[in-house]
């Protein structure tokens, strides 16, 4: 995923300067291009070569340093980089940077960057509490950086409180978000549905259906990672929902059904992936079902149709796609599909094709809109997310 990335890791003279070893290999292991520049304070926590075998890249530390092999590798490495993050970033680095202190390696190469730049705040909690690092990280953040909010437990100076250093994957996550995809969303609003329903029969019993959810989640990353505000509301799944979105949890049809429609107005675009249960018990406060010798049978009546609600309410400008899964006739209903909900356009696929629909990594879609219908080779989940975000962009 960041393939052609250039991402540099300041590492300064925290503790947690161990945990940017992981850090480092879980890029390289995305195909970036990592390199590292530590202060001379980091080099007493790991040392240089750790970085130099993990990225097979030169690791810098001394701005003059005759054997380096780039030209002016300080600005080089800032002018040239993808995205930048400071971890652990002390309270000196985080001083020097905000007065604009440039005295070694790490804050000169800083300075010149036009890239992200995430600073991850690292230190005793007393420290951290300073007000005048506190003021320090407010200036940064004012200059446009990204600060990454410190966690919260027990420190390696054996108090309790703020100042640990997220986990390397929370890290990995706010490089992706920074770089790995063209910002073509940017400042677009969108909703997203996914996961099942469940409808309650009775206290202990529901109706629902194998949708596990991520396809929409693999839809709520992609727009995130391109620039999106994105609002992903989901029944229950037991996978985790994508970081920087806003997560709305769910149960029933009628849960999903309020929190889009009460959202719908200030969308841009909605994509209604979730697999609703089509049917929900009448009268389960009272519990009448009908029971028979040998025989149970639950009065039920139709969940509340979302994509025809969209679809009419549809305002200028907006996008709306929804999901038709077959198990046979797919193109012919999904194409009734599209023109009776008056939506844009129907991601359709096959339960009955290998590779396609719940519970599976990969998805082989089709996309049928009023003028086109664009076949999707088996491609994993989030490939199929990008596919379909493509399509409405060059369709809005």
């Amino acid at each position: 995923m960041l393939k052609g990335k250039r991402i540099v890791l300041g590492v300064s003279g925290g503790i947690a300067a161990y945990k940017m070893a992981n850090v480092a290999s879980m890029l390289v292991k995305l195909n970036a291009d990592v390199h590292v520049v530590m202060t001379e304070a980091a080099t007493h926590f790991i040392t240089p070569e750790t970085f130099e075998v993990l990225t097979n890249n030169r690791c810098y530390t001394d701005t003059f340093d005759r054997g380096m092999e780039m030209h002016v590798p300080h600005v080089t490495l800032g002018t040239t980089a993808d995205a930048f993050l400071i971890a652990p970033a002390t309270a000196d680095i985080i001083g020097k940077l905000a007065n604009g202190i440039a005295d070694d390696m790490l804050t000169t190469t800083v300075l010149p960057a036009r890239c992200p730049v995430m600073i991850a705040p690292s230190m005793n909690v007393n420290m951290l509490e300073n007000p005048i690092v506190q003021d320090n990280i407010k200036k940064l953040a004012s200059y446009g950086y990204e600060i990454i909010d410190s966690d919260e437990g027990y420190l390696a100076c054996r108090a309790t409180g703020k100042g640990k250093l997220p986990k390397e994957e929370v890290l990995v996550e706010y490089i992706l978000k920074a770089c790995a995809k063209d910002k073509d969303l940017q400042g677009k609003n969108i909703l997203i549905t996914a996961g099942p329903t469940q409808e309650a029969i009775d206290p202990v019993r529901y109706i629902t259906n194998h949708s596990t959810g991520k396809m929409g989640y693999a839809l709520a990353k992609m727009a995130m990672l391109r620039g999106a505000n994105v609002t992903l509301v989901t029944g229950e799944t037991s996978i985790t929902p994508p970081s920087f979105v806003e997560v709305v949890k769910i149960k029933s049809a009628r849960d999903m059904y309020e929190a889009v429609t009460s959202r719908s107005d200030s969308q841009d675009i909605i994509i209604k992936s979730a697999a609703v249960a089509d049917y929900r018990p009448i009268n389960v406060a009272d519990n009448k079902i009908k029971k028979t010798e040998g025989d149970m049978s639950i009065p039920l009546e139709r969940t509340d149709d979302i994509l025809s609600y969209l679809g009419e309410h549809k305002k200028e400008g907006q996008f709306i796609c929804g999901f038709s899964m077959e198990t046979e006739n797919m193109l012919e209903n999904s194409r009734k599909k599209l023109e009776k909900k008056k939506v844009d356009m129907i991601a359709a696929n096959n339960l009955k094709v290998e590779g396609a629909g719940f519970g599976t990594d990969t998805n082989i879609m089709t996309l049928i809109t009023k003028d086109e219908c664009i076949e999707l080779p088996i491609l994993t989940k989030e490939e199929v997310a990008d596919r379909i975000l493509d399509k409405v962009i060059s369709s809005m």
